[in-house]
């Protein structure tokens, strides 16, 4: 039983039952870690330098959070698995496919945006606002119908690398411990990669390290992303064309991939203002407004995660497969 069998089997596993409340998830250790571990550094850095420090030594002591916490996760997991396999074989690869599998976010991310589709489909504004702040921070309390759709077609578009290809593509590189080793260097951007004052410099490394994490995942990504919104309806060459456009204007190098191919694929336009507790943000526009947007844009974008993320899963598997023969 290869690595091709085990990267199926944690894909399907996930978009099977997702992550069941009873079963205790991965990150919530690691957000309770890194939580830990940078109240420790911020204030082991202040007794050494007589202050609370900012600019380039905070950058300097913010660059342990991911080498702690992302060294961490790949050796706990390392050693978990080293030691069931001493003892069974079989154990060990169903273990490492539920591990990887909890890395993946498929079932939870097509739940978050059908969520948001059905509460507009059922004419529920509110509940659809509702829904949508779950998955974003913006503020959601008074946004329209197009608006709401635009977030819930973003948060699926942006997600499928974060939350599906990537844990996948490390989990073909490296098992369980580097897709693990992931998920906690993105764990550590969702909570200390902003670019406030608080996090400006001490999540820089965090949040640059996610950045490179995910920079050939995306691009490999593209080509599904292409091919799936071409078996669903959508336009794929104007998708190439627009990805190749307005992809650099997102201000994630990589998620502006997924964004703008999703835009020019389903022939709307995502990006614009945002508000953060009344603050407005301006983000700038991918796609053109060729239709408004409607929830059945939600809908497309769910089926096109599922479609994607399934060959990008069959694609590292028959690699493996096909290295696995050949040798």
């Amino acid at each position: 039983m290869g690595t091709a069998s085990l990267l199926m089997a944690a894909y399907l596993l996930d978009c099977a039952i997702g992550d069941p409340r009873w079963i205790p998830h991965p990150v919530i250790a690691m957000g309770w870690g890194i939580s830990r571990l940078e109240s420790l550094l911020r204030r082991l850095s202040a007794w050494i330098h007589r202050k609370d420090v900012s600019g380039r030594a905070a950058r300097l002591w913010g660059c342990l959070l991911p080498l702690v916490v992302a060294g961490t996760a790949f050796a706990v997991t390392w050693f978990i698995l080293r030691g069931i396999a001493a003892w069974s074989f079989w154990a060990a690869w169903l273990v490492e496919a539920g591990l990887i599998a909890a890395t993946i976010a498929t079932k939870g991310l097509a739940d978050a945006g059908k969520k948001i589709a059905d509460a507009l489909a059922a004419g529920d504004l509110a509940g659809a606002r509702e829904a949508l702040s779950h998955v974003v921070g913006r503020d959601t309390h008074d946004l329209d119908e197009a608006e709401v759709v635009r977030g819930g077609v973003e948060t699926v578009s942006e997600n499928i690398v974060d939350a599906v290809t990537s844990p996948l593509f490390y989990a073909a590189i490296g098992g369980a411990p580097l897709a693990m080793a992931y998920r906690a260097v993105n764990t550590l951007d969702s909570m200390v990669g902003y670019k406030n004052e608080r996090y400006r410099d001490w999540g820089w490394a965090s949040a640059r390290l996610d950045d490179a994490a995910n920079w050939l995942p995306a691009r490999l990504t593209a080509p599904f992303l292409l091919l799936a919104l071409a078996f669903k309806g959508g336009d794929a060459r104007r998708a190439w064309r627009t990805l190749r456009r307005d992809a650099a204007k997102h201000p994630s190098p990589n998620s502006g991939w997924m964004e703008a191919a999703m835009a020019g694929g389903l022939g709307i336009q995502l990006g614009g203002v945002n508000r953060y507790q009344g603050v407005a943000s301006h983000r700038a526009t991918m796609g053109d407004p060729l239709e408004p947007k409607r929830r059945e844009h939600i809908v497309t974008s769910i089926g096109v995660l599922h479609l994607c993320t399934a060959l990008f899963a069959v694609a590292a598997a028959l690699l493996w497969l096909g290295w696995d023969i050949w040798r």
